[in-house]
């Protein structure tokens, strides 16, 4: 029997440190972990992907709690019906779930419950940072990548559109891509209409 622990975080800002010391403490020999949303694929997450296929029958997979394995709950209740099938204990450091000491049936009645819980978490998440972008947005905060052109070269775009130069040629001269000045183009098009 072999005690595997597997840690995400959804940023690179977030610290791993904590659910690693945590699952030092639980006595995990091998320990995994990704920089990754709980909303991507299972696919995405190579340590994941490592850290299952490592998983025999007798095994312990400790994590921080469920939602550090899947915020779908479709994919929870899946990721934990194939560990079981597979004969591998899960262990949550939150106390929620210990297939060693429950039945399979009340596992999976915990585990979809969390699985809901945490979709729904999720779908709160989006709704609250969409507002969040709707505020700023009233508040003139402008989203996206910074412009790296002045109106003096938007000027100078369109000026030399007007005399029939290309994209391509306009590009070149200005040290431009093609794709940016077309899109110039046609947003001051927009504007002027």
């Amino acid at each position: 029997m072999t005690v595997y622990g597997y840690w995400r975080c959804s940023t690179d800002i977030q610290d791993q440190e904590r659910q690693i010391v945590a699952l030092k403490k639980m006595q995990c020999s091998e320990i995994y972990g990704d920089h990754i949303s709980g909303k991507s694929d299972f696919n995405a997450r190579p340590q994941l992907t490592k850290c299952l296929n490592a998983l025999k029958s007798g095994d312990i997979l400790i994590i921080s709690e469920l939602s550090r394995l899947s915020r779908s709950f479709l994919g929870m209740v899946n990721e934990i019906s194939k560990l079981l099938e597979r004969g591998v204990e899960i262990k949550t450091l939150d106390k929620r779930l210990d297939t060693t000491s429950m039945p399979k049936e009340i596992t999976m009645l915990i585990v979809s419950i969390l699985g809901y819980a945490a979709s729904q978490e999720l779908d709160a998440i989006k709704s609250r940072t969409a507002e969040g972008r709707e505020v700023a947005k009233t508040r003139g905060v402008k989203f996206g990548r910074k412009r790296t052109y002045d109106k003096y070269q938007i000027q100078e775009i369109l000026d030399k559109r007007k005399e029939g130069q290309g994209y391509g040629t306009i590009a070149r001269s200005m040290g431009m891509n093609r794709g940016t000045v077309q899109k110039i183009v046609n947003r001051e098009m927009e504007v002027a209409v």
